[in-house]
């Protein structure tokens, strides 16, 4: 989904044509013209909308696919301060932390490849979410679950994460925040907006924030420094601008890199403490993100725009790793040994938009249209340095538990290439909305892609090139005003990031993806509910087929799946006091030969967050957040997770109007459990709180 800086013109146009066939006064009639170019950037600001999962202005319970949002006062409510913390909100989604610094999140069963920022944005090919990325800068964080191509032309069965930026509002005044926690846990953070210009047709917002904190692992500490401020405003009576940039450095010691080792020799699964790791004191994994933007918008006419967007990311990280394999005896707690690595890389990305798009009338209706294409370049680089084999990180290890400077840190030699891979998309794309009567429309799009991926792979050549040809087709019926029906469809097409063998990426994979259901509301539209039924067949996935004997490296094989199973989720305001979110998602995956695939993504998942004012004491305001799983399995590893619930709790309390404080609980009944099943497997954070106190301003 999208915000625009620009809303449609014509909405104003016809609030100033109101106004001004009410005026009796000439003078007043001059006046509400003289406003038109005041009214454009400031309503912007004022009623910024969304563009649903098709691109197209819907509202979420006209958009035939399953969308979900997470607000910023949810994320401030729970103290989500990372983005791993937010997305643990949402229905439908997990969060597989298998490292202490790298995560995939996933969706019915699949891993979410498909990132956004306002509606722009790379596929993030891995799903691989690396370092510790803040939140404090979105607005909302929208997930639509299923195949999204429409947006991206690339994607997979399990849905898109856009991240939506705060963006300058009509008013100067801002907030900063202090928080103090469990493991040393120190934050602070600001948030403030101001006006440029007397008239408002400028402004600006910055947001900063600053953590430090130990870990309940052994070893384990971050830090990270952030950075985002944007400027927009009205270049002409029909044009605007914004240009904004964020940057964020992090910086991790002791992280681990792979996880904990649960296997017996004889076969039995083992149990640690939440606290150990395999980690050593000199690992360390630092990152630094810096994601630039430019947007123009001109309003052509009443009914059409054209958009013109520019996005720059650039991401590099050092590293200093270790990493602990084997099969241990059961008697003596030996049996591991290891494995250093240290790397340097850079992802340098660039992406530049141009579309238009706007309203239609025919057969007494009126449509909506978006035609565009799209350019995407990325670099990926990588550097690694070797060490002798003779070096004691690469021996046997002493018995699990070992100490934290168990191992001494190897003599790295100097750095060389390890790999480098170019990556081009481009994309032609349209879609659009047409009315057929007064309770049906229908949404088409097609995309148009030409993917081009080449370098060299720890000296294998690479040399990909594809084409792909992409439709979507979806229906909305309304049954009621209140009622509205859909099903969808949309093909899947994805290139992979896997490597076979031979060490050659894998084939993208493609397939069918369908959705239908009914999106009900409630309560004076305050309450959404929503039921969708889902399938999907995707071909040549990647599934971890070994390690390479020659290079150490994971390899793939591609392997046929089938997914089906459906969602219900319910959010809005119950009362004038009390908003809930709550879903429930339930999954079948199946191979090609009939047998479970994905066993690391839970078949069952619910959620649910509540958020209550007393309405006796109207300055406090109470919550409770959780979600249960069922059972998860690592067959490739032979490592079982039981199913699990945990319990999130919050109290604010406004001491004035412009102060509060607020107090976190985190995983109140102290369950343990591993954080992932999906790659590797660590015991997530025992009980944990946050205190934290804001003043307004």
């Amino acid at each position: 989904m999208k915000l625009y800086n620009l809303f449609s013109l014509s909405l104003f146009t016809l609030a100033i044509q109101a106004h001004a066939q009410e005026a009796t006064d000439a003078n007043e009639i001059k006046q509400a013209d003289a406003e038109v170019e005041h009214l454009l950037i400031s309503g912007v600001r004022q009623d910024r909308i969304s563009e649903g999962a098709t691109g197209l202005t819907m509202e979420i319970s006209e958009t035939p696919q399953s969308i979900s949002v997470i607000t910023s006062d949810l994320m401030n409510n729970f103290a989500a301060f990372s983005i791993n913390d937010a997305l643990r909100l949402a229905t439908g989604v997990t969060v597989e932390a298998w490292e202490t610094n790298r995560t995939n999140y996933s969706s019915r069963g699949f891993e979410i490849k498909n990132t956004q920022i306002d509606g722009v944005g790379l596929p993030n090919d891995w799903g691989i979410v690396t370092g510790a990325i803040d939140a404090y800068g979105y607005e909302n964080i929208e997930v639509i679950r299923g195949a999204n191509g429409l947006l991206t032309g690339v994607g997979n069965a399990s849905g898109t994460i856009n991240y939506v930026r705060k963006r300058p509002t009509n008013e100067t005044g801002g907030e900063v925040s202090v928080i103090a926690g469990s493991y040393d846990f120190k934050r602070i953070q600001a948030d403030y907006n101001t006006l440029l210009t007397d008239d408002g047709r400028w402004a600006a917002r910055f947001v900063v924030a600053g953590e430090d904190t130990n870990s309940h692992l052994d070893g384990l500490s971050d830090d990270l420094g952030y950075f985002y401020g944007v400027v927009d405003g009205q270049l002409t009576d029909h044009s605007t601008l914004t240009v904004g940039i964020s940057h964020q450095d992090a910086n991790t010691d002791g992280n681990l890199w792979g996880g904990l080792v649960f296997n017996y020799t004889d076969g039995t699964q083992a149990q640690w403490d939440d606290s150990d790791t395999t980690s050593q004191d000199w690992a360390m994994w630092d990152t630094q993100n810096t994601n630039a933007f430019v947007e123009f918008t001109h309003q052509i006419n009443d009914s059409w725009r054209l958009d013109v967007n520019y996005h720059k990311r650039y991401f590099e990280e050092q590293d200093k790793l270790f990493y602990a394999y084997g099969t241990l005896d059961k008697e003596t707690n030996l049996g591991l040994f290891g494995y250093p690595g240290r790397y340097d890389s850079d992802i340098d990305s660039d992406l530049l938009e141009v579309k238009t798009s706007g309203f239609f009338s025919a057969f007494g209706f009126e449509h909506e249209a978006t035609f565009g294409i799209s350019y995407a370049q990325s670099t990926d680089t990588m550097f690694n340095y070797a060490t002798d084999f003779t070096e004691e990180a690469w021996g046997a290890l002493p018995a699990f538990p070992y100490a934290l400077n168990a191992i001494a840190e190897p003599d790295w030699q100097e750095r060389t290439l390890y790999s480098e891979i170019k990556q081009n998309l481009t994309r032609i794309f349209g879609s659009t909305k047409i009315t057929l009567s007064d309770n049906l429309f229908m949404i088409a799009g097609v995309n148009a892609i030409d993917f081009e991926r080449s370098g060299d792979n720890s000296g294998t050549t690479i040399d990909n090139s594809e084409s792909e040809l992409s439709p979507y087709v979806g229906f909305t019926y309304a049954i009621t005003q209140d009622i509205n029906a859909y099903a969808s469809y949309s093909d899947i097409y994805q290139p992979q990031e896997q490597y076979d063998l031979s060490g050659q990426y894998l084939d993208p994979t493609k397939g069918k993806n369908t959705e239908a259901g009914i999106k009900v509301q409630w309560l004076d539209e305050n309450l959404l509910t929503t039921f969708a039924y889902f399938t999907a067949e995707q071909e040549n996935l990647a599934s971890y087929a070994g390690i390479n004997p020659d290079n150490g490296q994971y390899y793939y094989n591609g392997i046929d799946v089938d997914s089906k199973g459906f969602e219900i989720e319910m959010t809005g305001q119950l009362t004038d006091d009390l908003s809930v979110i709550l879903g429930y998602t339930a999954i079948e995956i199946e191979d090609d030969q009939g047998a479970d695939a994905n066993t690391w993504a839970p078949r069952d998942y619910v959620n649910f967050s509540l958020n209550y004012t007393v309405p006796a004491l109207p300055t406090l305001t109470v919550g409770l957040s959780g979600r249960w799983q069922s059972e998860t399995k690592n067959t490739d590893y032979n490592v079982i997770q039981d199913s699990y619930f945990l319990l999130n709790a919050y109290a604010s309390y406004d001491i004035t109007n412009d102060l509060s404080v607020k107090a976190n609980l985190n995983n109140i009944t102290d369950e343990k459990y591993l954080s992932s099943l999906h790659s590797s497997f660590y015991y997530a954070a025992p009980i944990n709180g946050t205190v934290s106190v804001t003043y307004r301003f």
